[in-house]
C-alpha cells in the first residue's frame, strides 16, 4: 500500500520482450497488484510476462497477474482491460507504466500523491516540466507532443495541462466507475480520456516525470495516426460543447457526474466507490 491505500500498476504490452522485465522488476514494493495486458504480441512478451509475474508473486507476495488479448486491439483497449482487472481486484489507485521501460518508477509516487491527498480524480505526466527533456526526447517528438498538447487543451477544456500523449497516469476507482465507457482503443486513447474526465467533472492535474528512451525507435507512424487523431480531438471538443453549451439547452441529460467522496474520510475511503446505502 502506499499511504494507505491499494494501488496497482497496468502495464499495456505490444512486442516489448526485451525491454518487458526491466520494467516489471523496477516497480516499487508498495505496489499491492501488477497487471500486464499483451496486446496479441508476436513475440515473446506474453511468455516473458508470464514468467516474471510468476516470480514476482512468489518472491513477494505480490499478486502479477497477465492478462491477454486475442487479438491486436490498441494501447487504450489493453489499458481498459488492465483498468478492469485491477477495479475487480479491489484497488483504489491505478496507475500506468509503460512495459517498454520509458517510465522512471521512482515517479510513482509523485502521482500518487495527488489522489491520495484529495487534490485529484486523475494524474498524469509532464515530461516537457523535466529538466532532462530537452537532452532526452527527440526534437521530431517534442513538436508532435506540443502541437497535439496545445490541440489537446481547446478540445478537452484541461487548459492548464501539458504533454497530452504522456502515458504515466494515476486515477482513483471513483473515477473509473464514474465514467461512460467505450474508450478510444487506440493511440487517442489519453485524448479520448482527458475529454471524458472533463465531462464527469474531474479534477486533473499534471506533475514533472522524467523522460526516458534510452535510443528506442517509435513505432508510431505520423500518417497513419494523423486522421484518427483528428477525429478524436474533434468528437472530444464536440463533446464538450454538449455538455456544457448545447445539452442543457434542449434539456438533455448530462453526462454522469463524479459523485463527491463518501466514507470515513481516510484516503482509500476517498478513493473508492460509494457503496450504495
Amino acid at each position: 500500500m502506499y499511504r494507505g491505500v491499494s494501488c496497482a500498476v497496468v502495464l499495456p504490452a505490444y512486442n516489448v520482450a526485451a525491454h518487458l522485465e526491466r520494467a516489471l522488476t523496477t516497480i516499487p514494493s508498495f505496489v499491492d497488484l501488477i497487471v500486464v495486458v499483451d496486446d496479441a504480441s508476436s513475440d515473446a512478451t506474453a511468455a516473458v510476462a508470464r514468467r516474471v509475474c510468476e516470480e514476482r508473486t512468489r518472491s513477494t507476495d505480490t499478486p502479477s497477474v497477465l492478462a491477454q488479448h486475442e487479438r491486436n486491439r490498441g494501447v487504450g483497449a489493453a489499458i481498459s482491460t488492465g483498468y478492469d482487472v485491477a477495479v475487480q481486484r479491489g484497488a483504489a489507485a491505478v496507475c500506468v507504466m509503460a512495459g517498454d521501460g520509458q517510465m522512471d518508477p521512482a515517479d510513482l509516487p509523485s502521482l500518487l500523491d495527488p489522489l491520495v491527498e484529495g487534490r485529484a480524480d486523475y494524474v498524469k505526466g509532464n515530461r516537457f516540466a523535466h529538466a532532462e527533456l530537452w537532452r532526452a526526447m527527440p526534437k521530431t517528438r517534442i513538436f508532435g507532443n506540443v502541437v497535439l498538447s496545445l490541440l489537446t487543451k481547446v478540445s478537452s477544456g484541461y487548459p492548464r495541462l501539458f504533454d497530452s500523449q504522456c502515458g504515466y497516469t494515476a486515477i482513483s476507482a471513483r473515477a473509473l466507475l464514474a465514467l461512460e465507457g467505450g474508450f478510444f482503443s487506440r493511440y487517442g486513447y489519453p485524448n479520448d480520456l482527458l475529454a471524458r474526465l472533463r465531462a464527469a467533472g474531474a479534477r486533473v492535474v499534471d506533475v514533472p516525470v522524467r523522460p526516458i528512451y534510452d535510443g528506442q525507435s517509435s513505432g508510431i507512424r505520423p500518417w497513419t495516426i494523423l486522421y484518427p487523431m483528428l477525429f478524436v480531438l474533434a468528437r472530444s471538443f464536440g463533446r464538450r460543447l454538449w455538455v456544457q453549451r448545447i445539452g442543457p439547452v434542449f434539456g438533455r441529460r448530462a453526462p454522469r457526474q463524479l459523485p463527491p467522496a463518501q466514507g470515513s474520510g481516510e484516503a482509500e475511503a476517498a478513493l473508492l466507490p460509494a457503496r450504495p446505502r
